[in-house]
């Protein structure tokens, strides 16, 4: 990756929705140049995927959970993109210590949390999980 292609990047992270037209006034190149980048970096799998980000407060009503998940040998990648499509995995993220992962989970009922935790446990290449449910949020970005 280059300069053009992180600052594409940045400006797809604030906006994934930001006309090519635009990215491409925005970083001074063509719109062929920006397509090109974008089918690049998705075929390079550098860029996965886009979504929509709601504000904490707009999702009041579902539970939160945070599972802390370590990952038995080399089996990251995978346990990564099986947990990628999950619905209930709001956020996933690399960690260091005890856990490998840190998985977000949102789900609107208690019940639907048990069948979510009982499905991802039994992921071949998870060796150990621990979850907390989220209670309060003191500080937000």
């Amino acid at each position: 990756m280059d300069t053009l292609d992180r600052n594409l990047l940045g400006l797809l992270r604030a906006d994934a929705r930001m006309s090519v037209a635009t990215l491409a006034k925005k970083l001074d190149v063509s719109r062929g140049t920006i397509d090109n980048r974008i089918q690049k970096l998705e075929e390079r799998g550098v860029i996965l995927g886009y979504t929509v980000r709601l504000r904490p407060e707009a999702e009041t009503e579902d539970i939160v959970a945070w599972m802390s998940i370590a990952v038995e040998g080399h089996e990251t990648r995978k346990i990564v993109n099986l947990l990628m499509g999950e619905p209930s995995v709001a956020g996933l993220h690399d960690t260091n210590g005890r856990w490998d992962l840190l998985a977000e989970l949102r789900v609107p009922t208690i019940d639907q949390l048990s069948e979510v935790l009982d499905r991802l446990r039994t992921l071949k290449g998870i060796a150990a999980t621990e979850t907390s449910i989220h209670l309060k949020t003191f500080k937000a970005l």
